[in-house]
């Protein structure tokens, strides 16, 4: 089996850099380049640690897409602030926060110059997350094996061993506590059918609700009651006949009942909670294996040396050519 190809859930780690790493770190100027020096860092031990045959860095186009504001109008409403920043950036989508930081903005931009220096591409699509960037990839990409990095429990509704098997490398505790699901790994932490994990987790996920996304789920019915649930039937199709179905003993009226007073978010939720398979996706840099050496030797010292990033990158560098750290 080749390499798996490494898609980076990019906001997830720019923003967890940017809070965890020291705000001090700053460039001569004073700008901030925490979050920055922190991307570098954490790319380059995924790189050493995974050995992936290529990176695409995916990007969120829009953080919180029209189409799925019209279906359910709460998602994500509560992290618009206008006075962090703007919510339609790039750099949306904080884990903890409303719309971005002002820090932070200047220092995406830094990281996309330093990728696309470093040979690492990135894919994006207008009006859709980088979620759904991900999604995409997975569907059409041509690959022996798929790796996901993302902090993000919500795209383990990707996890599958066939046709080409998907694998997520959770970095919720940080990249160096990072856990490694597969299909088996889902169905065990969250009780969900093993043999289609991936769409019962979305489906769990559905009728639990998710209060940091806007998601209300439905009420009276928690994680686990939700896995159960799931695991009865072969599809979310299956399941909502169920709800209309009376006759149907595969669901108790008690939570008939909860689920037909959730009728309308139960409609709408699938075109919010699934992500998008066939994204219009827009590529920057050339699509390639591994970098073993930077496309822009000259660029990338430059920026190293303007942010105070030597170090960092020279890690990224040394880590994308298969060398020890520095």
């Amino acid at each position: 089996m080749d390499a798996p190809v490494m898609l980076l859930d990019s906001a997830s780690l720019w923003f967890r850099a940017f809070y965890g790493v020291p705000a001090s770190l700053t460039a001569e100027d004073g700008t901030p380049v925490n979050a920055a020096r922190g991307f570098c860092d954490m790319v380059a031990r995924l790189v050493r640690e995974r050995q992936p045959g290529a990176v695409v860095a995916c990007l969120d186009r829009d953080w919180r897409p029209a189409f799925r504001v019209r279906a359910i109008p709460s998602y994500k409403a509560h992290r618009v602030d206008p006075s962090m920043g703007d919510p339609s950036s790039p750099v949306g989508g904080a884990p903890d926060a409303e719309a971005a930081p002002p820090e932070l903005g200047p220092q995406v931009e830094i990281i996309l110059e330093v990728l696309a220096a470093a040979g690492i591409p990135t894919a994006g699509a207008e009006g859709y997350e980088a979620d759904d960037v991900i999604g995409t990839l997975c569907a059409t990409e041509a690959s022996d094996a798929i790796e996901v990095v993302s902090g993000d429990r919500d795209l383990l509704q990707l996890v599958r061993d066939e046709p080409t098997p998907v694998r997520i490398v959770y970095i919720a505790r940080g990249v160096s506590k990072y856990e490694l699901y597969g299909p088996e790994d889902v169905a065990a932490r969250y009780g969900v059918p093993v043999a289609r994990a991936g769409d019962g987790y979305a489906e769990m996920a559905m009728l639990r609700g998710d209060p940091s996304d806007g998601l209300p789920g439905v009420a009276g019915v928690g994680e686990k009651t939700a896995a159960q649930v799931v695991s009865k039937f072969g599809s979310w199709d299956e399941m909502i006949n169920a709800v209309l179905d009376r006759s149907d003993d595969r669901m108790s009226s008690a939570v008939r009942a909860k689920m037909a007073k959730a009728g309308e978010y139960l409609v709408k939720a699938p075109e919010v909670v699934r992500v998008a398979p066939d994204a219009p996706l827009d590529w920057t840099g050339e699509r390639r294996t591994l970098p073993h050496a930077p496309v822009d030797t000259d660029k990338l010292t430059e920026l190293a040396e303007r942010w105070n990033l030597t170090g960092s990158v020279d890690r990224l560098v040394a880590a994308l050519k298969g060398e020890e750290a520095p």
